[in-house]
């Protein structure tokens, strides 16, 4: 399977030209497929060639096992090609270009792991597999409090329990591109998740993610306390700012159109609607959100009551109690139509002059996980208070009534209330819930987070102790 350099760029798929799609070349013939498209599968199956050889990693397929086929001799002639492609980009960059996107992928080393001498001794002297049960309790650690800095701690307990992000982190995946790792918000991420699922049960110091914080958002700098909500969109702000996304961010799918393991998890697409009131011409514009902020009964802001009543009925998973606001609730009064009156009246496209208009958000874009801030710190020109009004929210959440595709489905009279949820892709899993007490002058913050299927822990800085689902649903959120 040696390629010559100076042919390399014949390396794309004979089907339908990519070069990427994780290409194999047939062992029986001159044929490259696509493994992402099945390309290569159909030539297997029409021309009964079993065998291809993976051109990213070298791994060899068989199309009869429908697996890899793992053979000594073939992995170490893998190993001296790969050292020689790397020596030949190393001195002619320019002529590799497609050689270098074939073999890896976007130009990045890859080397199988080998256990050092070392690891071999640990291996033999501890053969057994370590089994993480039900009631193993791998992964939760408490954090020392560094001095009103529970708002940093309940933040780090739902992002080391995110299990995207923890995926991605306990398999190593972050390649630092920072002149100065050790200023780099991810590498200290990544330290932090190794230090939970190490095993160790006293609590972590995480002294460095605070100064780096510091650092790098400096309005959270000092002693004195702050925002969890704040602290969120900040971190997440210099972990995709940090993190290594794709060259070519364009093509991403997601609306900030970055390929960082951020985005790819928290971004979604806000989609807003401005309708005039005249010629009903309809203006649209997509933003990019990393949470949804949610208006609470109580505030100076107006609230549409949308409860059903107290009938005791259950929407999207949430009892109604007589006068008790949903998630739900919330969620409607956040996508419904809004007029915005005279005082703001835009220029329409369609009438050529200014006109009133209403103004309507639905979800264009579901991010995987979805953060919901509820506003609960009021901060106006006549005063400054936290509102307390109880929010019920569900362990599950069906987000398809906030879509902009159901809402175009309503216009058009074709919307139906999907009724197989197991084939619903809008449907959430709860995972996480940050709690404050006391006052906006005087409070604390703590975290109920899941672990595992269903189990759920209280994390109060150091001290983590079993919750119940009650405990968690009952929590002011």
């Amino acid at each position: 399977f040696c390629l010559s350099l100076f042919q390399a760029k014949s390396c794309i798929c004979h089907m339908c030209g990519a070069h990427l799609n994780r290409l194999h070349s047939c062992l029986y013939c001159v044929f490259f497929g696509c493994f992402t498209k099945k390309h290569i599968h159909e030539h297997a199956k029409t021309k009964r060639h079993n065998l291809a050889i993976d051109l990213l990693y070298g791994g060899i397929y068989c199309f009869m096992c429908q697996d890899y086929i793992y053979d000594k001799d073939m992995e170490q002639i893998a190993k001296e090609e790969q050292r020689k492609a790397w020596k030949l980009q190393a001195f002619t960059p320019t002529v590799v270009s497609h050689y270098q996107c074939t073999m890896t992928g976007i130009g990045e080393k890859y080397s199988t792991w080998e256990p050092t001498k070392r690891e071999l001794e640990l291996l033999r002297h501890n053969p057994k597999r370590r089994k993480i049960t039900t009631n193993c309790t791998i992964g939760l650690r408490g954090l020392i409090n560094l001095g009103n800095t529970c708002f940093m701690n309940c933040i780090v307990q739902a992002l080391t329990h995110t299990p995207l992000l923890r995926d991605f982190f306990l398999s190593d995946r972050h390649k630092c591109e920072m002149q100065s790792p050790s200023s780099c918000l991810v590498c200290e991420m990544s330290t932090l998740f190794q230090e939970f699922y190490s095993g160790h049960r006293s609590p972590h110091i995480p002294y460095r993610l605070l100064h780096l914080v510091w650092t790098h958002a400096r309005h959270l700098a000092g002693y004195e306390q702050q925002d969890a909500h704040e602290f969120l969109i900040a971190a997440l702000d210099v972990l995709h700012r940090h993190c290594k996304g794709d060259d070519n961010g364009k093509k991403a799918n997601n609306p900030n159109h970055c390929n960082c393991i951020i985005d790819q998890i928290f971004t979604g697409g806000l989609q807003s609607d401005v309708t005039c009131q005249v010629c009903h011409g309809v203006s649209t514009t997509i933003d990019p959100f990393w949470d949804i902020s949610l208006d609470l009964p109580g505030s100076s802001t107006p609230f549409w009551p949308l409860s059903p009543g107290g009938d005791g009925s259950v929407v999207n998973g949430e009892s109604h109690v007589s006068g008790t606001t949903t998630l739900t609730d919330c969620l409607r009064r956040f996508t419904r139509p809004e007029h915005l009156g005279s005082s703001a009246k835009i220029k329409c496209s369609g009438c050529h002059s200014y006109q009133e208009s209403t103004k309507q958000l639905t979800m264009k874009k579901l991010p995987i996980v979805a953060c919901f801030h509820l506003k609960r710190f009021e901060h106006s020109a006549k005063l400054r208070r936290k509102i307390t009004t109880y929010v019920s929210f569900p362990l599950e959440l069906d987000m398809t009534p906030f879509m902009a595709s159901s809402k175009e489905s309503r216009m058009n009279g074709q919307y139906q209330q999907p009724t197989d949820s197991l084939n619903n892709d809008n449907k959430y899993s709860l995972f996480a819930v940050v709690n404050h007490q006391g006052t906006l002058e005087s409070g604390h913050y703590t975290s109920f987070i899941r672990q595992h299927k269903d189990q759920w822990f209280k994390c109060d800085d150091a001290i983590i102790t079993k919750a119940s689902i009650k405990d968690v649903l009952d929590s002011e959120g």
